[in-house]
Parts: C-alpha cells; sequence; structure tokens
C-alpha cells in the first residue's frame, strides 16, 4: 500500500508530494518548497515516520517545482532525476524566477541532475514501482509517474481537475500536450486516481467525462 503525503508549497502553491510503502523505503516527487518552515516540515515528516528516500523525481523542470531540491541533496544526498528536454531548465533556478518576472529572490545552490529519465523507465522503491510516461506539451520534458499496483498516477502540470498545464512558457505545445492527453493519459484505467502539481486530487474517468481537453 502506498502512502502518499501532500505538502503544498511556495508562493504558487505546488504539490509536492512523499510517496512511501511498508518498507519505509520513499520518493520525493516535485520538491518545490521554498520558505525554510516548509522544506522543514518535509524532513520532519521523513524523519517523524522513519522513511529512507531513494529517489527524487522532477515531473518537469519549472522553478516553481523545483525550489527545494538542494534541501533534499544536502539532507540525503539525492540528486534530481528529470527527463533529458528539461535538465537545462533546472541549472539555474534563479534565472527562471527572473525571466517570470515573480519578483522572488532565490540564492540557494541548485544540485546537479542525477539522471535522465526516459519514456517507459520504471523507478523502483520499496515494494513499488512507477512508470515514467514522457507527456510533453507543458514543457518539452513533463513526464508523469504511474503506479500500476495502486492504479496512483502523478500529473505535474500536465493534467490538473477539470483543466490542463499552460502551454505558452518556453518549451510549451498545445498541440503536443493535447497529443499527451489522447496518446498517453486516456489510454490508462478509467479508475485511477491522479495527483496534479496544483490543486486537489481527481479520478481519471471523471476528467474523461468532465474535462473539456478531453473533448
Amino acid at each position: 500500500m502506498l502512502n502518499i503525503k501532500t505538502f503544498q508549497v511556495n508562493p504558487l502553491q505546488e504539490n509536492c508530494y512523499v510517496v512511501s510503502d511498508d518498507t519505509h523505503a520513499c520518493v520525493i516527487i516535485d520538491c518545490g518548497a521554498f520558505y525554510d518552515s516548509e522544506r522543514q516540515a518535509i524532513t520532519e515528516y521523513i524523519s517523524y515516520k522513519n522513511l529512507t528516500p531513494i529517489h527524487l523525481l522532477c515531473t518537469h523542470g519549472h522553478f516553481d517545482h523545483n525550489f527545494g531540491n538542494n534541501t533534499i541533496f544536502e539532507a540525503y544526498g539525492l540528486q534530481p532525476e528529470i527527463h533529458s528536454e528539461d535538465a537545462s531548465m533546472i541549472k539555474d533556478i534563479a534565472m527562471q524566477c527572473d525571466m517570470m518576472g515573480m519578483g522572488i529572490d532565490y540564492d540557494r545552490t541548485t544540485p546537479p541532475v542525477g539522471h535522465l529519465l526516459k519514456d517507459n523507465e520504471l523507478i523502483t522503491f520499496g515494494n513499488h514501482t512507477l512508470k515514467v510516461i514522457h507527456t510533453p506539451g507543458h514543457s518539452k520534458g513533463s513526464v508523469i509517474f504511474y503506479c500500476e499496483e495502486e492504479n496512483v498516477l502523478f500529473t505535474g502540470d500536465t493534467l490538473f481537475r477539470l483543466s490542463v498545464g499552460r502551454t505558452d512558457l518556453p518549451g510549451g505545445s498545445w498541440s503536443e500536450l493535447m497529443n499527451s492527453l489522447e496518446d498517453k493519459i486516456s489510454t490508462l484505467p478509467k479508475d485511477t486516481v491522479a495527483y496534479p502539481g496544483h490543486g486537489p486530487k481527481t479520478i481519471l474517468n471523471e476528467e474523461f467525462r468532465m474535462n473539456p481537453y478531453f473533448h
């Protein structure tokens, strides 16, 4: 059984997930923790639950999903794992903030990428496996992580509840996003629970019926 702890972090209210199982192994998905209190909350949860972090996974390279990578690197020695198309994006989080005009002062060192994720790659931790599915559109290197054993999906900014991610940023493509929805997400079981990069979780069946971007 998976235990999924959600931390809503940073000024953009991004969802960081700590995902563990009965072995106490865990993965951290999209550590966007910006404030010291957010960073501390994540590490204290991991310590309190006696978890062993195995992977630091990134659904894509945008700054709001990667603010806290340095804390995970410093605490557990884990380097971010990200698709090659987005690897260059997280080398300078401060530059991304400046380009977006966010007015966010970010002066922390970003850890180097540790592994380049590939489409259909399997990420293992404890007794569970996450399948990497490349879903370009929101960014060139956007991926989602699917756990078939538990019917759980982590969608980053590719899919939100009744919405989808924006495509007007560098590397974004509306046609690629629509293809990712149709060719990748639509093929997954309808009862899959999706945990997005922002906002509440949802069920794919509801998205297939009610999300206008699936029609």
